[in-house]
């Protein structure tokens, strides 16, 4: 793990967020229902965050790279204005590398979180690397930050305003909702 003068320096540069789903968005745990619906938990201090990039910081854009396929994240994914989704997808540095041609973005300007081996090889690559406290031990090894959160706790949320805090728009933030 860097010590935080490196990770402000390296959040200041950042243009894409990215992330995992399961196990940074919600808990890991799913309800599956027996008409094979699956049922997710979301954080509501997550969305704050994501309303928050996007009305302060539009210029970053998000992702959300998932194993999985399901519908409520297609849908939930679409309600959080996320720019790019990808799900089903086994190798996500692939993916990335779609968003950033896409984009226009460098890996240098990628924020990812992830929290387990499939994670590793974008957290390995990217501009800056976050991992929650829950995450794997190999995945620790890989990043630049390990939260204090769990994920499903807020972690998503915890890097938005690191990453607008570095770039000095957090106070922004605040003042919509201070007198």
């Amino acid at each position: 793990m860097k010590n935080k003068k490196d990770i402000v320096k390296k959040a200041k540069n950042i243009k894409l967020l990215a992330c995992d789903v399961d196990g940074i968005l919600t808990h890991g745990e799913m309800i599956v229902l027996n008409n094979g619906e699956e049922i997710k938990i979301w954080n509501v201090k997550d969305g704050t965050g994501y309303n928050q990039l996007s009305k302060i910081s539009p210029k970053i854009k998000t992702a959300w790279i998932t194993g999985r396929q399901s519908s409520q994240v297609e849908k939930h994914a679409k309600n959080m204005s996320i720019d790019y989704l990808i799900q089903n997808c086994i190798n996500k540095m692939v993916a990335l590398e779609k968003i950033l041609k896409e984009s226009g973005l460098k890996v240098s300007e990628t924020a990812y979180i992830g929290d387990d081996i499939i994670d590793i090889s974008v957290l390995k690559a990217a501009g800056l690397s976050v991992c929650p406290m829950n995450a794997c031990e190999d995945v620790k090894k890989y990043v630049d930050y390990v939260s204090i959160l769990n994920g499903g706790e807020g972690i998503v949320r915890e890097v938005i305003e690191l990453i607008m805090k570095a770039k000095g728009e957090w106070k922004k933030s605040l003042d919509r909702y201070t007198c």
